[in-house]
């Protein structure tokens, strides 16, 4: 499945299938959350959340591209995600875009 963040492929016809999308909500378990708290307090690269939103956003794609594999996508264009906090430590990724066909 090819994904792209642009809106046109140069050169290439095809037909839109439609909107596909993916989401999730993400948390890590209380000891992650303990130590991302500490490190909050001294400052730098919260690595434990960076690894949740990492795979969040992996599980958003696939999810999203198996909405347009049952449509017969061949490519999803205008590839976007957008993130939001549930609650402390909780975060919702979804992954959206264009299915499409090509000719």
């Amino acid at each position: 499945m090819l994904l792209a963040s642009i809106d046109q492929i140069p050169n290439k016809d095809f037909e839109v299938l439609g909107l596909v999308q993916g989401n999730t909500v993400q948390a890590k378990d209380i000891g992650k959350d303990i130590i991302a708290g500490l490190r909050n307090l001294v400052g730098g690269e919260v690595s434990e959340y960076t690894d949740m939103l990492k795979e969040a956003r992996q599980v958003a794609a696939d999810r999203m591209i198996n909405e347009a594999e049952k449509l017969g996508a061949d490519a999803i264009l205008g590839v976007r995600f957008a993130s939001a906090d549930i609650v402390n430590g909780a975060a919702e990724v979804l992954a959206y875009g264009t299915a499409i066909k090509m000719k």
